[in-house]
């Protein structure tokens, strides 16, 4: 069987990065043949393993931004409200919520809800949570989702009321899942390392690099429909700790995982795909693909420089030959169909032109080398594996136009802890659940947002993008909200703080034992509450 070839050769340095995949998938496949097993004996028939690519920096919510302590704290802890299929939000342990004037909210809380510990959820609570985003109880990046709160308080036992600095229409979608978790009342900064939640599935245990373990919360007081006759709900989840895709598709193939989402190759989810003991889910997704630049550094300070690089890439080629058309090229950071989106027509575009980025770098004063080298730029990775192969090809893409691009990968706390300290001339990450609010140009591009107060970590600072920011985050009507947030893309694409790449797929691999698979389009893993076992 001839291993597929993903890269097509017409893209300069498509040979070697087709030499390097190809042999990968041979690997894995001898290995596979060799090597495969059945589950480990410790397993309990309730019990599923799944793979991640990388310890969660915090699972507590107010804390964790990357992906793995959203998709993971999301199991732990409940949200007010909760984000559909179409990213309306929903009553979750809110039941319903008023706005009594432009500057108040009330939010009226579920009764029966109980943390993993026994204790009653109350607004007293949920007042502490908001509250501890805003007072300095916590260093966190979060914080700046809550900058317009005054302050939150419990008018009685069930009834939630936010008192506002100024009127602010992103504070319920960041009250959503993935976002945002209610915990105890008087809980530290060190809630992380035991967090006690309201959710689904209950934190057991947890070592750094290794795994995570969860168990599910009989007392949840969502009701998950019954499994099929003979079938077991799933009981307990280890999460294990993965960074290689080689080895997690290997996992699944011996049976020693169950479950991997987002975390393989389209190339190692195309040879799963043949087997018969591997079930893979394909939906549509949310998560975008980003490549953000240090613009402090001197460069990059130039638009024209980011600008190049823009053009130097082909994301249409990538789109097809990596992801295997499993991907959509993206041109903003929100999902495509949102309401707040601008199309195309609306922003400036910076389709795969070799000789424009030519000419920017020309004009920029980067003039071609005897060795045709214009500049050299590093770029900031983590380990993981579809990004790894992303930079290779982006470092022969942007070799065209006179670019020498530096790869420099790391495993995730170490890049992340680079990354959020400005020590990167350009790195790659994806934004998964927030870019589904318009917000995010806040939390991403506002000057207020450098970290640790938000995501602004290329330390983009525009002061007309940031008056816009703050009338859409005040304008109740949405027409006129998608007037100014069009605005603010266009500014963004022309000043190009980050390059949009593309959304990927959700691809959930499986082995067959584990049914009832409903994925979501953010990627979330809240199947797990309704799986079964067979």
């Amino acid at each position: 069987m001839t291993p597929p070839v993903f890269f097509a050769s017409r893209h300069v340095g498509a040979k070697k990065a087709r030499r390097f995949v190809s042999s990968c998938s041979w690997l894995l496949l001898f290995i596979c043949f060799v090597l495969a097993g059945c589950r480990s004996q410790n397993d309990t028939p309730g019990t599923v393993v799944m793979v991640i690519e990388s310890s969660p920096n915090n699972l507590d919510l107010r804390q964790g931004t990357d992906a793995q302590s959203a998709r993971l704290g999301s199991l732990i802890f409940d949200s007010l409200v909760r984000k559909d299929e179409h990213y309306n939000l929903r009553p979750w342990l809110a039941t319903s919520w008023e706005q009594p004037d432009a500057l108040t909210w009330v939010f009226h809380l579920r009764d029966g809800v109980y943390f993993h510990n026994g204790k009653p959820l109350t607004a007293d609570d949920v007042a502490y949570t908001i509250n501890s985003l805003i007072d300095g109880t916590l260093v966190t990046g979060k914080s700046g989702n809550f900058a317009s709160v005054l302050k939150a308080e419990a008018r009685d036992r069930l009834t939630v009321v936010v008192h506002m600095k100024r009127p602010d229409e992103g504070l319920l979608f960041n009250m959503s899942d993935g976002l945002f978790g209610v915990v105890p009342s008087g809980t530290g900064s060190d809630f992380g390392l035991h967090p006690i939640g309201t959710g689904p599935f209950e934190f057991v245990s947890a070592v750094q690099d290794k795994d995570v373990i969860l168990k599910r919360n009989p007392n949840y007081w969502m009701q998950s429909p019954p499994p099929p006759a003979g079938a077991h709900r799933v009981e307990q989840v280890r999460f294990e700790v993965v960074p290689d895709a080689i080895t997690s598709a290997l996992e699944l193939q011996k049976g020693s995982a169950d479950l991997a989402s987002n975390v393989l190759t389209l190339d190692m989810v195309h040879q799963l795909r043949r087997d018969p003991n591997l079930q893979v889910e394909t939906g549509l997704g949310s998560q975008a693909f980003y490549l953000t630049f240090n613009v402090t550094d001197p460069l990059l300070k130039d638009k024209r420089v980011r600008q190049a690089v823009a053009c130097a890439i082909d994301r249409q080629a990538i789109v097809h030959d990596l992801w295997r058309d499993q991907a959509r090229v993206a041109n903003t950071l929100l999902p495509i169909g949102h309401w707040a989106a601008a199309n195309e027509s609306e922003m400036v575009q910076y389709p795969h032109d070799v000789a424009r980025a030519q000419h920017l770098l020309d004009e920029a004063g980067f003039h071609a080398g005897k060795d045709g080298v214009r500049l050299t730029i590093t770029l900031k990775t983590s380990t993981d594996e579809s990004t790894r192969l992303m930079a290779m090809v982006l470092q022969q893409q942007l070799r065209t136009a006179g670019i020498r691009l530096n790869i420099r990968s790391a495993e995730f706390g170490t890049f992340y802890s680079d990354v959020t300290r400005g020590a990167f001339q350009m790195y790659a990450l994806k934004w998964i659940d927030s870019n589904e609010d318009p917000d995010i140009f806040h939390y991403a591009y506002a000057t207020e947002s450098f970290p640790p107060r938000g995501g602004n970590r290329g330390r983009y600072s525009n002061p007309k993008l940031d008056a816009l920011l703050s009338a859409a985050a005040s304008e109740t009507d949405q027409q006129k909200r998608r007037v100014e947030y069009i605005e603010v893309q266009q500014i963004l694409a022309e000043d190009l703080p980050s390059i949009p790449l593309w959304y990927p797929n959700n691809e959930v691999v499986h082995t067959r034992r584990v049914q009832g698979i409903r994925q979501r389009g953010s990627g979330s893993f809240e199947f797990l509450r309704d799986a079964w076992v067979q």
